[in-house]
Protein backbone atom coordinates (compact mmCIF):
# COMPACT_ATOMS: atom_id res chain seq x y z
CA UNK A 1 0.00 0.00 0.00
CA UNK A 2 1.34 3.42 -0.93
CA UNK A 3 1.88 6.24 1.53
CA UNK A 4 -1.22 8.48 1.73
CA UNK A 5 0.86 11.51 0.73
CA UNK A 6 1.53 9.90 -2.64
CA UNK A 7 -0.82 10.42 -5.56
CA UNK A 8 -1.64 7.39 -7.71
CA UNK A 9 -1.26 8.39 -11.35
CA UNK A 10 -3.62 7.21 -14.10
CA UNK A 11 -0.88 5.33 -15.97
CA UNK A 12 1.48 2.47 -15.26
CA UNK A 13 5.23 2.17 -15.60
CA UNK A 14 6.65 0.38 -18.67
CA UNK A 15 6.81 -2.72 -16.43
CA UNK A 16 3.05 -2.43 -15.74
CA UNK A 17 3.46 -1.25 -12.14
CA UNK A 18 1.43 1.64 -10.68
CA UNK A 19 3.08 5.08 -10.75
CA UNK A 20 2.87 7.49 -7.83
CA UNK A 21 3.65 11.18 -7.54
CA UNK A 22 5.09 12.79 -4.45
CA UNK A 23 4.45 16.51 -4.81
CA UNK A 24 3.52 19.19 -2.32
CA UNK A 25 1.93 21.28 -5.08
CA UNK A 26 -1.32 19.84 -6.53
CA UNK A 27 -0.90 22.41 -9.32
CA UNK A 28 2.52 21.11 -10.36
CA UNK A 29 3.16 20.30 -13.99
CA UNK A 30 2.91 16.54 -13.46
CA UNK A 31 -0.22 16.91 -11.30
CA UNK A 32 -1.87 18.97 -14.02
CA UNK A 33 -0.88 16.36 -16.62
CA UNK A 34 -2.41 13.61 -14.47
CA UNK A 35 -5.60 15.71 -14.12
CA UNK A 36 -5.75 16.10 -17.92
CA UNK A 37 -5.23 12.37 -18.50
CA UNK A 38 -7.97 11.54 -15.98
CA UNK A 39 -10.36 13.95 -17.70
CA UNK A 40 -9.53 12.46 -21.11
CA UNK A 41 -10.12 8.91 -19.86
CA UNK A 42 -13.53 9.94 -18.55
CA UNK A 43 -14.41 11.75 -21.80
CA UNK A 44 -13.40 8.68 -23.82
CA UNK A 45 -15.52 6.51 -21.54
CA UNK A 46 -18.53 8.76 -22.18
CA UNK A 47 -18.01 8.43 -25.96
CA UNK A 48 -17.65 4.66 -25.77
CA UNK A 49 -20.77 4.42 -23.63
CA UNK A 50 -22.73 6.36 -26.24
CA UNK A 51 -21.47 4.07 -28.99
CA UNK A 52 -22.28 0.94 -26.98
CA UNK A 53 -25.79 2.22 -26.28
CA UNK A 54 -26.30 2.80 -30.01
CA UNK A 55 -25.15 -0.72 -30.85
CA UNK A 56 -27.40 -2.22 -28.20
CA UNK A 57 -30.37 -0.19 -29.47
CA UNK A 58 -29.82 -1.48 -33.01
CA UNK A 59 -31.59 -4.84 -33.19
CA UNK A 60 -29.87 -5.51 -36.52
CA UNK A 61 -26.39 -5.14 -35.00
CA UNK A 62 -24.40 -8.29 -35.57
CA UNK A 63 -22.26 -10.27 -33.19
CA UNK A 64 -19.07 -8.48 -34.34
CA UNK A 65 -20.54 -5.05 -33.55
CA UNK A 66 -21.78 -6.17 -30.14
CA UNK A 67 -18.45 -7.82 -29.28
CA UNK A 68 -16.53 -4.73 -30.40
CA UNK A 69 -18.77 -2.50 -28.28
CA UNK A 70 -18.30 -4.80 -25.29
CA UNK A 71 -14.51 -4.89 -25.68
CA UNK A 72 -14.32 -1.08 -25.90
CA UNK A 73 -16.74 -0.70 -22.98
CA UNK A 74 -14.64 -3.07 -20.87
CA UNK A 75 -11.48 -1.08 -21.69
CA UNK A 76 -13.20 2.18 -20.80
CA UNK A 77 -14.63 0.79 -17.58
CA UNK A 78 -11.13 -0.33 -16.57
CA UNK A 79 -9.81 3.18 -17.27
CA UNK A 80 -12.61 4.93 -15.38
CA UNK A 81 -12.17 2.60 -12.41
CA UNK A 82 -8.48 3.54 -12.41
CA UNK A 83 -9.45 7.23 -12.36
CA UNK A 84 -11.80 6.53 -9.44
CA UNK A 85 -8.97 4.78 -7.61
CA UNK A 86 -6.65 7.71 -8.38
CA UNK A 87 -9.17 10.21 -7.05
CA UNK A 88 -10.01 8.26 -3.93
CA UNK A 89 -9.29 10.46 -0.97
CA UNK A 90 -8.95 13.61 -3.09
CA UNK A 91 -11.75 16.17 -3.16
CA UNK A 92 -13.02 17.13 -6.61
CA UNK A 93 -11.44 20.36 -7.85
CA UNK A 94 -13.80 23.23 -8.61
CA UNK A 95 -11.37 24.54 -11.23
CA UNK A 96 -11.97 21.37 -13.26
CA UNK A 97 -15.71 21.98 -13.24
CA UNK A 98 -16.43 19.12 -10.87
CA UNK A 99 -18.84 19.16 -7.99
CA UNK A 100 -20.41 16.59 -5.72
CA UNK A 101 -24.16 16.16 -5.68
CA UNK A 102 -26.38 14.22 -3.35
CA UNK A 103 -28.94 11.49 -4.09
CA UNK A 104 -27.74 10.03 -7.35
CA UNK A 105 -29.28 6.68 -6.64
CA UNK A 106 -25.76 5.28 -6.39
CA UNK A 107 -24.67 3.41 -3.26
CA UNK A 108 -24.17 6.03 -0.58
CA UNK A 109 -26.15 8.58 -2.59
CA UNK A 110 -23.12 10.60 -3.78
CA UNK A 111 -21.47 11.03 -7.12
CA UNK A 112 -19.24 13.43 -9.03
CA UNK A 113 -20.64 15.37 -11.98
CA UNK A 114 -19.14 17.66 -14.57
CA UNK A 115 -20.85 21.04 -14.63
CA UNK A 116 -21.71 22.57 -18.03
Amino acid sequence: MADSSLRLLPWNSPEGKPCYLSADDPGSRLSRLADEVEAELIACGEEVLGGAESVLADRAAGERAVRFALVRTTESLRDVLRVAECRQGRAPRGAEGLSVREDSGAPGGWYGVREP
